[in-house]
């Protein structure tokens, strides 16, 4: 393929592994193609999907012109890239954050991709989590910069908590820049700090382990089986949910006791595990392929829906999306 055809490849994946994702149904708790939220429907996140093409593309090109040496890794600008992806999104409809997560994970990602493809004429799967890694221990404090600006465009002081006690400053400090850049935090520093906490950030610092370990693979397994891209959608968020809290949700729940980010998910994370082990046992039922599956499923999803948005899985919904394109990437049609 040719630059153009790489990036267009590329950008395509990015866009149709959102929409999948948004479309899964019944994802239990989430905006899906049978539920709205109050201030998120459905076709919101439709449109954030689309909206990250531009600048999937963008990141596309800048890791082809790394792989052939016309820049280094540290100067493709993943920072600026996620902002861009983050303003198109803000911009492309009136329901809010739809995909900050999803703009974090898919910008370095596509650059890695086209790094990956020049490098080895081809998509494939270990190179390709290899350069994610190199892209995110390549960032700079400016990467760092440029990402708490997007974070704080699409988020709130009441969203987010407070953070104290490590080398990265709060996003909401007024002098967060002067900090970051005089004490050289790259954003790789930066999400190694939130990793404790955040699963997104986890998947930043870890070459997306839960993306390419659980996620790629329930994916593929459950779509080879099923010849369903649905079930597979819904399996990976399913499987990824019962093995790993949803950071999202323990958020919402902890900072309501407590503003100190770190002890607001410990405590959120020990009240949602019923959450979890409630996925564990669809699965174990057959999830969408046996009929007390899929009514245990339905069975969850209205439980969820009726708590409210708060508990609804966000960051389990972003390394569905991830594990999504990922699949796509490497060659997965339906």
């Amino acid at each position: 393929m040719k630059s153009r055809e790489i990036t267009e490849y590329i950008r395509q994946r990015a866009e149709l592994a959102a929409a999948l994702e948004v479309s899964g149904w019944p994802k239990p708790g989430n905006v899906h193609r049978t539920r709205d939220h109050a201030d998120a429907r459905f076709e919101h996140f439709l449109a954030g999907s689309i909206a990250l093409g531009p600048s999937t593309a963008a990141a596309a090109l800048r890791g082809i012109m790394a792989a052939k040496g016309k820049i280094s890794l540290s100067k493709v600008g993943v920072g600026q890239l996620i902002k861009s992806a983050v303003r198109g999104m803000l911009s492309s409809h009136n329901g809010g954050n739809t995909h900050l997560g999803v703009c974090l994970l898919f910008v370095p990602l596509s650059i890695a991709a086209a790094k990956t493809y020049i490098e080895e004429n081809g998509f494939l799967l270990e190179p390709l989590r290899r350069n994610f890694d190199a892209v995110m221990r390549s960032t700079t404090p400016m990467d760092a910069v440029r990402v708490y600006e997007a974070i704080a465009m699409a988020s709130s002081p009441n969203e987010l908590g407070n953070v104290s006690g490590g080398k990265a400053p709060d996003i909401y400090e007024t002098n967060f820049k002067r900090k970051i850049l005089g004490s050289g935090i790259t954003l790789f520093d930066a999400m190694m700090e939130a990793s404790s906490y955040d699963t997104v950030a986890r998947e930043l610092v870890t070459g997306m382990e839960i993306s390419f370990n659980i996620g790629f693979r329930e994916l593929t397994e459950t779509f080879s089986i099923t010849r369903d891209i649905n079930a597979a959608i819904v399996h990976t968020f399913l499987r990824i949910l019962s093995e790993f809290p949803d950071t999202f949700i323990a958020r919402k729940i902890g900072l309501k006791r407590e503003r100190d980010i770190r002890r607001a998910v410990d405590l959120g994370v020990k009240e949602i595990r019923w959450i979890s082990e409630a996925a564990g046992r669809v699965l174990k039922l057959g999830g969408l392929m046996t009929n007390d599956g899929r009514a245990a499923l339905w069975e969850l999803d209205e439980k969820l829906q009726t708590l409210g948005k708060d508990f609804s899985p966000g960051t389990t919904a972003d390394l569905t999306a991830s594990s999504t394109m990922i699949a796509l990437l490497t060659g997965l049609k339906f």
